[in-house]
């Protein structure tokens, strides 16, 4: 046999049914914003020298995809260009939360730095806020074709061992079948990356992460998100800034000499 060109024999792409979606765009409380930055004034006021630090975006369970607060947890060491994360620190902060309340990103401080991106260490800290929230964030987005080379359709209690030697996939149903497809699911999650700046600048991505539940292949990809403002009518009261004020005081630690290991990481 012959073909006129390669598409002939291209395999049949398998069958993917598009479920949910994740999101394309951050949707962030007015009040959630102005209390990142409140946050970095604090820290100058305070500390009398501009740092870096972090915090982690929160939101309800019943919208996870809504930041509706960004939570100050003690940061393990603060310097001028470098914080660091650890899957251990965000779980001891999400144990900490309220029940109605779950992490779904995470957001930092690049002071007064001009570095007004990513930076390879942010992106090491995005991987690892992604992995520890995934699973309270997965759902199921698709379901995806298994293609299989050679079925062998049994009849429960109607066959023998050696019938099992036969095909790549055996299907034993209560009833004859002569033909069937194989869906998996797809689940997905995201977090949330925001970076930004004492002169009011901000960054944003989203990170993504997808898994084919019965083949285990699992894929990432990142998003250059923009941001979508709300106003819940929620209010940053000179109270609130009074006990944010002393949050700083207590869980952000500047430091003037990290060690080595970390200044190679810079």
């Amino acid at each position: 046999m012959r073909f006129k060109s390669l598409r002939e024999i291209e395999r049949e792409k398998p069958l993917e049914i598009k479920l949910d979606g994740l999101p394309r765009e951050i949707k962030i409380d007015l009040y959630a914003k102005e209390k990142a930055f409140m946050i970095s004034e604090l820290v100058r006021d305070i500390h009398e020298e501009s740092v870096e630090w972090y915090g982690f975006t929160l939101a309800s369970k019943e919208n996870p995809e809504s930041i509706i607060d960004i939570g100050l947890p003690r940061n393990e060491q603060n310097v001028q260009q470098y914080t660091s994360i650890n899957p251990e620190m965000i779980e001891q902060y999400q144990e900490s939360l309220p029940e109605y309340l779950i992490i779904n990103g995470w957001i930092h401080s690049h002071a007064s730095l001009e570095f007004k991106r990513f930076s390879g260490t942010d992106e090491e800290n995005n991987i690892t806020v992604l992995e520890y929230v995934s699973p309270s964030l997965k759902k199921p987005i698709a379901k995806k074709e298994v293609k299989v080379r050679k079925w062998s359709f049994l009849v429960e209690n109607e066959f023998g061992d050696e019938k099992l030697r036969e095909g790549n996939v055996c299907l034993i149903t209560d009833v004859p079948v002569s033909t069937a497809r194989l869906l998996e699911t797809i689940y997905g999650s995201f977090c949330f990356c925001l970076v930004i700046g004492d002169d009011g600048w901000h960054e944003q991505q989203i990170y993504y992460k997808k898994r084919e539940i019965l083949t285990g292949e699992t894929f990432y990809d990142t998003h250059e998100a923009e941001l979508a403002v709300f106003d819940s009518g929620r209010k940053l009261f000179r109270s609130e800034i009074t006990t944010l004020a002393e949050k700083v005081r207590e869980n952000i630690r500047p430091v003037t000499s990290p060690p080595p290991e970390q200044i190679e990481r810079m």
